[in-house]
């Protein structure tokens, strides 16, 4: 976790672009969590403030993989290449930037209302995001920017993939950025508070820097960073540590344990992103590893596909959950990756009355096919369309299910979901099958409904 939140990452960012202060900038944020950002940055530099409105285009069923922007201005951008790959219609394309143009004014008008446009002509721009991932919403934002004719165009990002920010090196004068990288996975991946930024909050963030001597601190409340106890959990003769995150309006709405047994820590960025967004959805979250330390050191060849062994571990951490103060009497759903979708599944079959949700990641459910049809709960199998070998698993397993169940191939994506919107993807699928099977009764589901293997 490379920034606590966007002031944190406001704050480093501002201090590598000092040097552009004598120059008397303009500050430009894109909405909305880009704003967050740019604010911090534009008080460091005693800058203005302002908005540019560009929405990302994203393909059809999986919005968050990008395949072009629309920017202020008119502005279009488009990335024929995935759209060629992902087999889009021209007339699905033209739809959806129809959709995006009509956002976009939209957005505007609510976030600048009656007041001009920021001018752009002969100024130093400093264009802020929150963080850049195949780059496409902010290639729309530089083009339409060059339309205005700027002075000097400077792209400022807390965190970005590196190809893509050599990609768009060569469209601005300048690039700054605190963390580039090879391995982004998602942007919300490498904070750790990204919760949404509403357009109350944008509107009220820019009316505050128009302010000549600011009385307080509107971004302050991007400080506090979630909900996170340090946990113990007894399992046996042995203690699991764990990490809980339970949601900003309580009660929450249901608990997702993290079922991994890979060595990984429980609190590697791409679990915390996803317990994240759940956790956003109103949603407590329990991560934690099935082995400890000493285990993963000395044993964890071994003990890693032990499925009853690490089944046996789930189960006792949800009976422990099952009883405490801050989680007793939440429904419960397991978030598996790797073996540990098979501890889940085992665990789900087991404790099929009191399991209510199973999501994988990646996972490997043919270890667990003696417990398949006794699973109860409805199943969820995310996997990268390019992860042929898995796929080919998961879709054999899930011919096995008798329960309600569902198998969606992310496109493009490989085992890890490295692939920029590959892990926004599998967030946002875990929270909507949570969040619709957690909250229903069993009787909502009868067995084998609502089955459905996706891709496009």
């Amino acid at each position: 976790m490379r920034f606590v939140n966007r002031k944190d990452a406001g704050r480093q960012l501002a201090q590598l672009l000092l040097q552009y202060k004598d120059a008397v900038p303009i500050v430009l944020g894109l909405p909305r969590g880009g704003v967050a950002v740019a604010y911090e940055v534009a008080r460091a530099l005693k800058a203005p403030l302002d908005v540019w409105v560009v929405r990302k285009v994203g393909a059809p069923d999986f919005p968050e993989l990008g395949i072009g922007a629309v920017a202020e201005g008119g502005i279009v951008y488009l990335d024929q290449e995935a759209i060629e790959q992902l087999g889009i219609p021209d007339k699905v394309v033209r739809q959806l930037v129809r959709q995006k143009s009509a956002e976009v004014a939209e957005r505007v008008q609510q976030l600048r209302g009656s007041l001009p446009k920021p001018r752009i002509e002969g100024q130093t721009v400093i264009l802020v995001d929150d963080g850049i991932a195949t780059g496409g919403t902010v290639r729309g934002a530089i083009q339409a920017l060059r339309t205005a004719r700027p002075r000097k165009i400077v792209l400022a990002v807390p965190v970005a993939a590196s190809q893509s920010l050599e990609e768009l090196r060569g469209l601005v004068d300048d690039v700054v950025c605190v963390f580039p990288t090879t391995e982004l996975y998602a942007i919300g991946a490498w904070y750790h508070d990204f919760q949404q930024v509403q357009d109350d909050e944008v509107a009220r963030l820019l009316d505050h820097a128009r302010r000549p001597t600011p009385s307080d601190d509107l971004s302050e409340r991007f400080t506090a960073p979630p909900n996170d106890p340090e946990l113990s959990i007894p399992v046996g003769d042995v203690h699991l540590k764990a990490a809980l995150l339970l949601p900003s309006s309580l009660p929450p709405k249901g608990l997702v344990l993290f079922a991994h047994a890979s060595g990984n820590s429980p609190v590697s960025p791409s679990n915390r992103y996803i317990a994240a967004v759940l956790r956003a959805q109103g949603l407590a979250t329990l991560l934690f590893e099935l082995l400890t330390s000493e285990e993963t050191h000395q044993r964890a060849a071994l003990l890693s596909f032990d499925i009853r062994f690490l089944a046996r571990r789930l189960v006792q951490a949800t009976d422990w959950a099952r009883l405490a103060p801050a989680t007793k009497g939440l429904r419960i759903g397991y978030f598996g990756a790797s073996t540990g979708t098979a501890a889940a599944l085992a665990a789900a079959a087991e404790r099929s009355s009191d399991i209510d949700a199973v999501v994988s990641r990646g996972g490997r459910p043919d270890l667990a096919l003696e417990s398949l049809r006794d699973v109860r709960a409805p199943t969820l199998f995310i996997v990268g369309s390019k992860d042929q070998a898995v796929l080919e698993l998961n879709r054999n397993a899930y011919a096995q299910l008798t329960c309600p169940r569902k198998l969606v191939s992310v496109p493009g994506a490989t085992h890890l979901f490295e692939e920029p919107g590959a892990l926004d993807a599998v967030a946002r699928l875990a929270s909507e099958w949570f969040i619709t099977h957690l909250r229903a009764s069993r009787a909502d589901f009868p067995a084998r409904a609502g089955n459905a293997e996706s891709t496009i």
